[in-house]
């Protein structure tokens, strides 16, 4: 079967790279068409209702995302293509979306594939009108963790988090409404994503939210909202009190 795809991308030597890499190694997908711009995307997107775009992050008239806010039912799911940006590739990986580094690597391109078709029958177009609205929302706490899961998906506010605990290769979410989520990422994969969120690694087994540490107690321990104490480190100690401070 077929997958009908456009990319988008204003550098004509990635557009026909991406295109070679395509027709030799991934011929069931086809490149329906190309754009040089986010007008002239949206017109193909229309036209030709794609099932997968290649589109990069900072097109000349507007950004990937951008474009993407101006369409009114999004059918289609997106990898996105971008330089090396660690803001860019964060926001990316926030919202648990898929991207390609420029200059695309053959067996990236491959993985990125193979997650496409794994999802493909599951994709949930709210997950990209999540990103969209995290994007305009200012305030981190506010801004809604997208986490795929066996059953489709889970939308985490950050400010009901309290906080995060690992356990090898997986984590529990500890909400504050006094439940809990599994999930399959490691506390490494949320401390990467959620450090310039407000939270810290207090201890290499906890995330913690800063909006619900309490207090840091004498003993070395966070009294946290829901009434939970969890241990500083000895090494973190000090690099968690500085955090505290810069809070206030």
């Amino acid at each position: 079967m077929k997958i009908k795809s456009l990319i988008i991308d204003d550098n004509p030597f990635i557009i026909d790279l991406l295109t070679e890499q395509l027709r030799q190694k991934h011929p069931t997908v086809e490149v329906l068409a190309t754009a040089l711009s986010g007008k002239e995307g949206l017109g193909k997107i229309r036209d030709l209702q794609p099932d997968l775009i290649f589109l990069d992050v900072e097109l000349p008239d507007m950004t990937g995302f951008e474009m993407l806010a101006q369409l009114q039912d999004i059918t289609f799911q997106t990898i996105f293509i971008t330089s090396f940006s660690h803001y860019a590739i964060k926001a990316i990986r926030f919202n648990a979306l898929d991207y390609l580094v420029k200059p695309i690597d053959q067996k990236e391109l491959t993985q990125a594939l193979k997650r496409f078709q794994s999802s493909h029958s599951s994709f949930n177009p709210q997950q990209v009108r999540v990103a969209l609205q995290n994007l305009k929302t200012e305030k981190p706490a506010d801004q809604t963790l997208y986490l795929p899961t066996q059953d489709g998906g889970l939308n985490l506010v950050l400010k009901n988090i309290v906080r995060i605990e690992g356990e090898r290769n997986y984590s529990y979410i500890f909400l504050k409404n006094n439940s809990r989520k599994l999930s399959s990422k490691t506390l490494g994969y949320f401390e990467e994503l959620l450090s310039d969120k407000g939270f810290c690694r207090c201890h290499r087994s906890h995330l913690v939210n800063g909006d619900h540490v309490k207090m840091f107690q004498k003993e070395g321990m966070l009294l946290l909202s829901d009434n939970g104490i969890i241990p500083v480190s000895r090494r973190k100690k000090q690099e968690v009190k500085k955090w505290m401070k810069e809070r206030r």
